[in-house]
This record gives C-alpha cells, structure tokens and sequence, in this order.
C-alpha cells in the first residue's frame, strides 16, 4: 500500500502530531498550557515548536519581560492544512484496513494436524 497524499512525516512523530492537534483546537495557546497538558519538559516542547516553526506551521509571539515573559504559540495557514491533511491520510489508512460494510470478519481457521 502507498502512502495517502497528505501524510506528513514532520507531524506524524507522535510528539509533534499532539502538540499539532492541541493547537488545531485553537486560536493561541501558551506554551505552559501545551507543555502541561503534553505532559513534556520546557526543553522537549521547546525542540518540537522549533522544528515546526522551522517549517513554517508554527508561529511564536512572546510578550511581557523578565520573569513576566510569556510565550505563546499557534499554528498557521499552512501548518493546519498540513495537519487536516494527515489526519485525512490517517483516515484513509485506516478505513482501507477496515472491513467492507455488511461483511463479517472471519477469524482463520486453526490448522489441525492429521
């Protein structure tokens, strides 16, 4: 089976598809309510919203300063249409694996020795 059209390497990693779904889900999100919600370290999430910024799905805006300095996060244009597109593709992996509507799944038979 080839892979759907749609599939994205970069979010698949379970780390980075969580944080990418997290963030579907709204508008802007601080970065401590991703981490805690992830359950990740400052330094484990700070590499995943790198490298999806890197790839233009992620933008980051930090406000206020010294110990008042708060970073939040979103997902782009392109970003969400990244993820709609490989939850589509998981989709339709997971539909090709399911069995046609009305039949029964059969289980083998065991081989019986004679």
């Amino acid at each position: 089976m080839s892979t759907p059209a749609g599939f994205d390497d970069l979010i698949h990693p379970a780390t980075r598809l969580s944080v990418v779904a997290l963030l579907a889900a709204t508008e802007w999100a601080d970065f401590a309510f991703v981490r805690d919600s992830l359950s990740l370290s400052d330094s484990a999430l700070s590499k995943q919203l790198h490298t999806l910024e890197g790839a233009g799905y992620l933008e980051t805006h930090k406000e206020g300063g010294g110990r008042n300095r708060r970073t939040k996060v979103r997902l782009t244009d392109r970003g969400r249409a990244a993820f709609e597109g490989h939850v589509a593709a998981l989709r339709a992996i997971v539909d090709s694996a399911a069995p046609a509507a009305g039949t029964a799944r059969q289980r083998p038979r065991a081989q019986v020795a004679r």
